[in-house]
């Protein structure tokens, strides 16, 4: 073993001293090993007097036995982070059950509901009444002003042809030389009833001046005496049978009035006076 080895094995061993003596020492020792080879050697090969047989040897050296260094250990290697513990998943609470109802809040709150709403109903059906109450009475109001308009119309047309017969009366009287009113009769005067054809006419001329301002219960007559002048101009007119119905009664004067003049008769005459029959049915 050369001595490049024993140094190399020297500085390998961390363990042996460094020494000049022992390095010195290993080289003589080598050395010497040597020579004593060499010398056996020659020696072997001068007393064999034979044909030389080929022989191979393997020669080695003694060399002191040196420890085999110390295997240096790897200084451990860190331990490995310890992994990383997976997050606590979050534990989901379940909220508790809710408390079952109390049956009684349940009838109880029921019956309020049931309480509120038949007084909404109950007030709906005032107020619907009130609206009720209020368009008939505002109806009322409106067919009492109509009626009361018709009637002032009427009465002023009935002032109106009446004080137009009376001027007329009085001419025609006066052309007559006639005295008296012009309401009285006569000695002469006489009651005359009307054919049934010239009652017809008579029916037809009254007919579109019938206005009745209410309706009339049943079919009540009522007779009318008439006077007329000779061209047929109603000069009065007077009941001489009521009815049973006062606004019928008032009713026929008004046409009469509203008339004013009667057709003639099959002679070309008006007759006056006439008593004159009038029932809602005939008109």
């Amino acid at each position: 073993m050369s001595t490049a080895t024993l140094l190399h094995f020297r500085e390998r061993d961390p363990l042996r001293p460094d020494t000049e003596d022992s390095v010195g020492a290993g080289f003589a020792f080598a050395a010497g090993a040597h020579v004593l080879l060499i010398t056996a050697l020659a020696f072997g090969v001068n007393w064999q007097s034979s044909d030389p047989v080929a022989a191979s040897a393997e020669l080695w050296s003694a060399v002191p036995q040196v420890a085999a260094p110390r295997a240096v250990e790897p200084p451990p290697a860190p331990p490995p982070p310890p992994a990383p513990k997976p997050a606590p998943e979050p534990k989901v609470e379940t909220p508790p059950p809710p408390p079952a109802p109390d049956p009684q809040i349940a009838i109880e709150k029921e019956k309020a509901k049931k309480k509120e709403l038949k007084a909404q109903q109950d007030k709906e059906a005032e107020e619907k009444k009130a609206e009720e109450k209020k368009a008939q009475d505002a109806k009322r109001l409106a067919d009492k002003a109509e009626a009361d308009r018709k009637k002032k119309e009427l009465e002023r047309q009935t002032a109106q042809t009446e004080d137009q017969r009376k001027k007329q009366l009085e001419r025609i009287l006066g052309q007559a030389g006639a005295t008296g009113a012009a309401t009285s009769t006569g000695t002469a005067a006489h009651d005359a009833a009307p054919t049934a054809s010239y009652r017809g006419k008579i029916v037809s001329a009254i007919r579109p001046n019938i206005l009745l301002i209410t309706t009339i219960d049943g079919n009540p007559q009522v007779e009318v005496e008439v006077r007329t002048g000779p061209d047929g101009t109603i000069l009065s007119k007077r009941v001489t049978k009521p009815s049973a119905s006062k606004e019928w009664d008032e009713t026929v004067l008004r046409a009469i009035d509203r008339t004013n003049r009667l057709p003639p008769d099959e002679n070309g005459r008006v007759p006056s006076p006439m008593t004159l029959v009038f029932r809602p049915l005939d008109f």
